[in-house]
């Protein structure tokens, strides 16, 4: 599969990237059907499938339950084969989503994933808006206590996953990597992914696949449309995509090798 620079950067990513919400975390997350934890067996065999598709990339974040925890424990002696992003800014405690984007919370949780990951960077880490984005942006400083852990080399690059196109115009701006919607069904967030192709920021999409909701995509094949319809947008540097599924995965990775 092919691998891309995100933005500016050094780093390299494949064109899909794994994301991990399902590693860890089955409470209150929006697919269209339940599903189980996958045992520690289930996640290294997928990992094991997702390196032979080349992909080399993998999306957690805080709020995934115990993905870091169980990425940090599986990935042990593979640090320097993966691109590991993660999140900060939002907790998922009891079933309930929390969030705080001061200074130290920000500081601490990076430092978190840092043990949880087995790790002494993260590649990427990217505030996890709740939302209100340019708040989050403007009044809590979020990326200068970003760009000090990256200065201090705990993180190689930064940015946000934002909710909002004004959040994310502000963030292609200020940082070196957005994480935006975008799919057949959703092109609200066009504008952000425009605006940093024009300044060679990177773009991770999001429910690529509408969480899971293929039947609101047209076509009749939705899972090929809605890779290759953001394939083809200037700027995407690699959609994240969250499966247990093999033959999902297999499928996704040869959609996007099929771009247009």
């Amino acid at each position: 599969m092919k691998k891309t620079v995100v933005g500016s950067t050094d780093i390299m990513v494949s064109r899909v990237g794994l994301g991990t919400v399902k590693f860890g975390r089955n409470q209150q997350v929006h697919y269209p059907e339940g599903f189980e934890l996958p045992s520690d067996t289930a996640i290294l065999d997928l990992l094991a499938l997702a390196q032979d598709l080349g992909i080399n990339l993998l999306d957690t974040a805080p709020a995934y339950g115990c993905s870091e925890e169980r990425l940090g424990k599986l990935l042990k002696g593979q640090r320097d084969q993966w691109v590991l992003a993660t999140k900060a800014g939002e907790e998922f405690v009891d079933g309930v989503s929390q969030y705080d984007f001061t200074p130290i919370t920000l500081r601490r949780s990076v430092e978190r994933s840092l043990q949880r990951l087995h790790t002494d960077y993260v590649d990427i880490v990217l505030v996890h808006s709740n939302g209100e984005d340019k708040k989050i942006i403007e009044e809590h400083n979020v990326f200068s206590t970003l760009a000090d852990l990256k200065k201090a080399g705990k993180i190689r690059a930064f940015g946000m996953s934002t909710k909002t196109v004004d959040g994310g115009l502000l963030a292609v701006e200020q940082s070196d990597v957005v994480m935006v919607m975008h799919n057949p069904i959703y092109t609200a967030e066009q504008a952000v992914i425009a605006a940093a192709h024009k300044k060679n920021k990177g773009i991770f999409i999001k429910k690529a696949f509408a969480s899971g909701h293929l039947q609101k995509i047209s076509g009749a094949d939705p899972v090929k449309e809605a890779m290759q319809f953001i394939l083809r947008e200037p700027g995407v540097s690699s959609i994240i995509v969250g499966t247990l599924n093999h033959a999902h995965l297999k499928y996704n990775v040869q959609c996007a090798s099929e771009e247009t």
